[in-house]
């Protein structure tokens, strides 16, 4: 079975239609939440993800354009690019982002934004996190965004130790627990401006990342002509 795993969408409809196009074919898609906030196609994405019968989780940004969540808990331009998006998005794309649960399990794979502990919150930076969350979900290994770094935390001889995914990378998968992060599709945050995808072959017992261009500038356009916060739009072109 070939299963697409996205994370960290934010809204980049361009850089979600090139990852499906690259990942292609594949059994199920399962994406990890932060579908909407920053980008400017929030309606867009989540009727795509709809039409390709994606399931999965929620992330913070998620929660909070639904009210879910208190806005005070972002940064400035993160908030007014939630605020952007909960005003406009779509009754239907409201209700499906509420419907989304923060925890989803699909063995031997356990599914949340941020981590086990903390799945609105947590960032799953180090090998110390991952090793605090381990006991916390049931399943050989779990699956995180958030960070939007793609990573890769296992377990061997009783110690936690982290990989970094430079770029495409494929990584066999046994056993070992590991933590895993498909890195960002809409905003990568890694130094590499390119969205950031992961493919599972459960038969190959293969993790493969893959980075996908995609038309920056389209986004940064549609970014400018909502007035959202041109951080947000600049940073793109730099994965940061």
């Amino acid at each position: 079975m070939r299963i697409c795993v996205l994370s960290d969408i934010h809204g980049n409809l361009p850089a979600l239609e090139a990852v499906l196009a690259a990942l292609m074919p594949y059994d199920a898609l399962w994406q990890l939440g932060d579908i909407v906030g920053y980008g400017p196609q929030p309606d867009e994405v989540v009727a795509r993800l709809v039409e390709e019968k994606a399931v999965g989780v929620r992330g913070n940004h998620d929660s909070a354009a639904i009210g879910a969540l208190d806005h005070d808990a972002f940064n400035d331009d993160a908030r007014t690019a939630v605020e952007w998006t909960a005003a406009r998005i779509s009754p239907q794309t409201r209700d499906w982002l509420a419907a989304l649960p923060l925890r989803a399990v699909d063995a031997p794979f356990t599914l949340v934004h941020g981590s086990p502990r903390d799945p609105t919150w947590e960032y799953v930076y180090s090998a110390g996190v991952a090793r605090a969350n381990l006991p916390l979900f049931e399943t050989t290994h779990c699956l995180v965004g958030h960070t939007h770094v793609p990573l890769v935390f296992r377990q061997r001889n009783g110690k936690v130790e982290g990989v970094h995914i430079k770029g495409e990378m494929t990584y066999a998968f046994g056993e070992e627990r590991l933590v895993i992060n498909p890195g960002s599709v809409g905003q990568p945050r890694d130094g590499d401006a390119r969205a950031s995808a992961l493919l599972i072959d459960t038969d190959a017992g293969t993790l493969e990342w893959h980075r996908v261009e995609y038309p920056i500038e389209r986004v940064q356009r549609l970014m400018e002509q909502q007035r959202l916060p041109r951080r947000l739009s600049t940073r793109l072109q730099f994965g940061l």
